[in-house]
């Protein structure tokens, strides 16, 4: 058994035990007073050392038979594990977000795929820490919480709690439809038996399951709301941070999803297997036998037949009434459901650049293109559009169509949800903190601005883990200044429940009105 001060050493879960790695936190890293005295060890005195914990599997590799079941028990393992690799990212296509994070070397696979990662101050503690569950966005098709992208060190040590980031299936892995035959919201599903992992076992790591934070960006935003409203994991949720959650996009109905999966079914030669009452369980059948990789060329063919300039609906996503998504999260909120849940939200100042600055077609967009999108996506009616877009035109005379069009769907699709949540958790009597995220990359002409992720370096810190990215570009001391106050706020309220303390700024909550609170960072 490790000593105290090495308690990283041999940690146990209820699977098994499990060693993770010391790793320092440079300067600027560590929160107002958590400094570790190095004397002895080489340390320096401004270093607070995390302890990291990579690809612990929290769930059955969801491979063969249990492809496209909800998630397993892990069986566990004898010894003490290794836990210093994150697992494989879970199947997936290339990201068109790619072009604005920058590009990712393909490292998924379906057999270890399901697992977490754990940061947590190695000082040891007589109170348990405070936890933060992060999941990663990636439009509901990509993304994993092993990349280094969301290393979570920096945030741990920056709010002196423990941070988890973990991976869930998606696409059609996670998100396939065949109710008859239990397939339903499995990357849901993934993502609950993430946190009930994180309350059984996260004590062991130094967290308090009692103070469980569950947030994430953009899908990840849009379920960690559903998790904290959902009658099954509502209980284990303490606080929410929603960042650029697609409010705007309803839960999948599921005569829809039912569509596509028909149309998925042809295309992987699999003719009305699902058409038939009792044909599905047959259908799944077929479809674990099918190589992974050809799941997911159908998946980007029909994708790409159904793709429309200047959406991002995505082809397979939650369906409303399946596994944890009993109503919509934003009606669940609106019908009490978060509670005394406290919930700190916002978005990024333009979030629809990152899906329309590189799409040629979009960039051609004539204003009636801009026009029709409005009438069908927002405003319902060809009036209510025109006065939309002629009143962006004049606040902004020399935007181009897909510009005006830009601004417009950030409302609709992200800001005006995130508003209207916060709203209504005014009027609840539990006001939430509300942020916009303005800093745009230096040099930067308009193009891209404050885009979607755009926050995400500074959250965690990892700049260094986007050398070829577009939406940050160029970094100095005020980018690292604006880290420091932009984490250190969100991982207070994760602490605490107000985003604000020694080093930041007052932030208000929200309380509606004609002058609502707003923290603006950059």
């Amino acid at each position: 058994m490790a000593a105290v001060g090495e308690w990283w050493r041999d940690v146990r879960t209820e699977r098994g035990r499990v060693r993770g790695v010391p790793e320092p936190v440079a300067e600027g890293g560590a929160a107002p007073g958590r400094r570790t005295a190095g004397a002895g060890t080489g340390t320096p005195a401004d270093v607070l050392s995390v302890a990291a914990f990579r690809g612990i599997p929290y769930a059955a590799s969801p491979a063969g038979a249990l492809r496209f079941a909800p998630p397993c028990p892990h069986d566990g393992w004898t010894g003490v594990r290794d836990a210093v690799r994150p697992g494989p990212a879970v199947p997936q296509g290339p990201s068109r977000l790619e072009r604005v994070m920058g590009p990712r070397t393909p490292d998924w696979s379906e057999d270890g795929c399901l697992t977490l990662n754990v940061w947590s101050p190695a000082e040891p503690s007589d109170a348990g820490r405070p936890v933060l569950v992060w999941f990663h966005g990636g439009g509901f098709t990509s993304g994993s919480g092993g990349w280094d992208w969301y290393d979570g060190a920096r945030l741990a040590a920056l709010g002196d709690l423990v941070v988890v980031t973990a991976n869930y299936r998606v696409g059609p892995l996670g998100w396939l439809f065949l109710p008859e035959a239990g397939v339903a919201n499995t990357g849901l599903q993934d993502q609950a038996a993430a946190l009930r992992w994180v309350h059984e076992n996260i004590a062991a790591f130094g967290g308090d399951p009692a103070r469980i934070t569950v947030g994430g960006q953009s899908a990840g935003a849009y379920t960690a709301l559903s998790l904290a409203v959902a009658p099954e994991t509502r209980a284990l949720t303490h606080r929410v941070v929603a960042q650029s959650g697609p409010w705007g996009l309803a839960p999948q109905d599921p005569a829809g999803a039912a569509g596509i999966t028909a149309d998925y079914l042809r295309l992987l030669g699999l003719p009305d297997k699902a058409a038939v009452p009792g044909n599905e369980a047959a259908a799944l059948r077929e479809l674990r036998a099918l190589p992974v990789e050809r799941l997911l060329t159908a998946y980007a063919r029909l994708a790409a037949d159904r793709a429309r300039p200047g959406r991002l609906t995505p082809l397979m996503y939650p369906v409303l009434g399946g596994p944890g998504l009993p109503v919509p999260p934003v009606q669940a909120v609106a019908e009490g459901g978060l509670g005394a849940t406290g919930l700190l939200i916002g978005t990024v100042r333009d979030e629809m650049t990152a899906f329309l600055a590189f799409d040629a077609e979009a960039r051609a967009f004539t204003r009636d293109d801009v026009l029709r999108l409005l009438r069908e996506d927002a405003c319902g009616d060809s009036g209510a559009a025109a006065v939309a877009y002629d009143d962006l035109a004049r606040l902004r005379p020399d935007a181009s169509p897909v510009d005006l069009l830009a601004e417009a769907a950030t409302g609709w699709m992200f800001r005006d949800g995130a508003t209207g949540i916060a709203e209504r958790r005014a009027a609840q009597g539990t006001p939430a903190y509300v942020y916009r995220f303005d800093r745009a990359p230096d040099g930067d002409d308009g193009t891209l601005g404050a885009t979607h992720c755009a926050e995400l370096p500074f959250l965690f810190g990892t700049f260094d883990a986007y050398p070829d990215s577009p939406m940050l570009g160029r970094t100095g001391a005020e980018d690292r200044r604006l880290a420091h106050a932009f984490g250190g706020a969100l991982a207070a309220f994760a602490a605490t429940g107000t985003p604000d303390g020694p080093g930041l700024a007052d932030w208000r909550p929200y309380l509606g009105g004609p002058a609502p609170e707003v923290m603006y960072f950059g």
